[in-house]
């Protein structure tokens, strides 16, 4: 009862915002097309955004353009001046009532099947919505182009995107350890080829073990974590202070040799739990974490 009423609220929302014309009107646009593969005409610049994704809302703030935002997720919580921006819950299969009612121009959605829906129906009462994959720092790169402009801030997303351009084509060091980035435990899931993380490795000196997964992530078994035997099992966690997931004690997990030995690295999801235009930060924290941990 309580989903079936909240849906024939946010129906008749659509219906009043769609019928009386109150939906933000347009600026002259220019078009854009997605990630999605959508043809968008973006009204320029851009003055109220709704950011579904936290590595959108983390470079809007970089650009310069973070007052331009008058809603984020409840995951967008860097920069720390995010926090102010209303929240308007979750970036994934979004509420679009609490989406509408900030009265955006613009709407950025992380590219996902479940956000498919939500797109098309914020397109048909005629606020512009871009769909935007974030895996890999060239994807924050493009972005950052893109923002910039759509906001006026230009200058400042060439700047970030040629900063990444810069990292991304440094020369890779020779490998000092080998690395499984582990995200669930059921099923186990790991960080492939296709991610962010893997290049960050790759930068700082260390090489994925499931480099040759070309996807972000990948579920794959418990025996094959253990056959490529990885130097260090690295994990993302709130700090890197946080107490080792109980998990690693389990049984099923101990013929996993750095889980056995705790070989683990815990690295704050606040610094790579995205791709970001801190990425050189990253590498560098990244690099020295090996260091500590007597990676050669």
């Amino acid at each position: 009862m309580r989903h079936a009423h909240r849906c024939t609220h946010l129906a008749v929302a659509l219906a009043l915002l769609a019928g009386c014309g109150r939906a933000p009107p347009r600026a002259p646009g220019i078009a854009v097309v997605d990630d999605a593969g959508r043809r968008v005409t973006v009204g320029i610049p851009v003055r109220r955004i709704v950011s579904l994704a936290p590595s959108v809302t983390e470079l809007l703030f970089a650009i310069g353009a973070g007052e331009r935002l008058v809603g984020r997720t409840t995951w967008c919580r860097y920069p720390p001046a995010a926090l102010a921006v209303p929240d308007v819950g979750d970036g994934l299969n979004p509420n679009l009532e609490a989406v509408v009612a900030r009265q955006p121009d613009l709407v950025v959605l992380y590219q996902s099947p479940l956000n498919e829906t939500a797109a098309a129906q914020l397109e048909r009462i005629g606020i512009a919505t871009l769909v935007l994959r974030q895996d890999r720092h060239a994807d924050v790169a493009r972005h950052a182009r893109l923002l910039g402009r759509l906001t006026n801030r230009t200058a400042a997303g060439d700047s970030i995107a040629a900063t990444l351009d810069s990292l991304l084509a440094r020369p890779r060091p020779v490998p000092r350890a080998r690395v499984a980035f582990v995200v669930w435990d059921n099923p186990p899931t790991i960080i492939g080829a296709g991610s962010y993380l893997d290049e960050l490795a790759q930068l700082a000196g260390a090489r994925n073990v499931f480099d040759d997964i070309a996807a972000a992530s990948a579920a794959v078994s418990l025996e094959t974590i253990a056959a490529r035997d990885p130097d260090l099992i690295v994990l993302l966690a709130d700090s890197a202070t946080a107490p080792a997931p109980g998990w690693l004690q389990r049984p099923e997990w101990q013929p996993v040799g750095a889980v056995r030995e705790r070989r683990l690295l815990t690295l704050p999801a606040a610094l790579f739990g995205r791709p970001s235009p801190r990425a050189p930060a990253a590498v560098t924290a990244l690099r020295h974490r090996l260091d500590a941990v007597g990676a050669r």
